[in-house]
């Protein structure tokens, strides 16, 4: 039976290092400011901007909110970009994708400064990520499941992870946090052939899924004493929102294994205050906790 893995004490505790640095900064008279920018009223999106800024409350972060209507035009979000561009007290920004078609052209999102992007939303940031400096922000749940590795002590040097799903937010990021730390690495995703995903997913000492796609991770692809993280979440047949991974299988298999529910979701809101505090202590000068 496996060990359950909740993202409850990983928010927690990044929460408490992260309400540390937000104090330091009020010390000197800085409080650390996240810009959040809507477009439209997704449900989905305005329920995360309500866990954020309960998250930001409980840690000292200030957010700000800039609302666009469903039907904005692109240079009304290059416009909301550039004034969090100028804005010396805001020191992160969160823009809510996926982007109705008339914003989806490229570069629109690159109009922001790399050091305030928080998510990993523009190719500068994700670039800093490849520096030696390290400069760059991870999108928040790729960066969410590094913290829940490392805070359940999950050795990555050495180990065989195969990562399912290679989407620019989640998978794709993945692959260069978890070679940053030595693991060797896997990637496969729904166009690779099963019987080949099956494979890679049977032979890893890790999986972690984020393919968006119900139940893709059945028994046949587990073997036992595994680590897996399941972060995909994609509506099954009766519209209950449901894992890549078939958890019963997954459960009776694996060592440590992520839960249905308050995974690494529940950890992305934490990591997002995280980047928002260091951001402002990057431009103060100061050292993390």
């Amino acid at each position: 039976m496996a060990i359950l893995m909740p993202g409850g004490p990983v928010g927690k505790a990044l929460s408490e290092k992260t309400a540390q640095n937000a104090a330091r900064l009020k010390e000197m008279g800085v409080t650390a400011t996240l810009e959040v920018i809507r477009v439209g009223q997704r449900p989905e999106d305005m329920a995360y901007e309500r866990a954020a800024v309960k998250r930001a409350q409980a840690v000292g972060v200030q957010v700000r909110h800039t609302l666009l209507p469903a039907d904005a035009r692109p240079e009304e979000l290059v416009a909301a970009l550039q004034r969090v561009n100028e804005d010396d007290a805001v020191h992160g920004c969160l823009l809510f994708r996926p982007l109705p078609g008339q914003l989806s052209a490229p570069g629109l999102t690159e109009t922001l400064r790399p050091e305030k992007d928080v998510d990993g939303m523009t190719a500068a940031g994700m670039g800093g990520l490849m520096t030696v400096e390290r400069n760059g922000f991870a999108p928040c749940t790729a960066a969410a499941c590094m913290e829940m590795l490392r805070h359940y002590h999950i050795p990555l040097r050495g180990k065989n992870v195969t990562v399912v799903g290679t989407g620019r937010t989640v998978g794709m990021p993945l692959l260069l946090l978890l070679i940053q730390e030595d693991a060797t690495v896997s990637a496969c995703h729904l166009q690779t052939p099963p019987e080949r995903r099956m494979e890679l997913c049977r032979t890893a000492d890790i999986i972690i899924s984020a393919a968006g796609s119900a139940g893709v991770i059945d028994r046949a692809h587990l073997g036992r004493g595994q680590t897996i993280v399941d972060i995909g979440l994609s509506p099954g047949p009766d519209g209950e929102l449901l894992g890549d991974v078939d958890f019963d299988a997954a459960e009776s298999l694996a060592a440590a294994l992520t839960p249905k529910k308050g995974g690494v979701g529940a950890v992305t809101t934490a990591v997002l205050m995280a980047h928002t505090v260091e951001a402002a202590m990057r431009k103060c000068g100061l050292e993390e906790v």
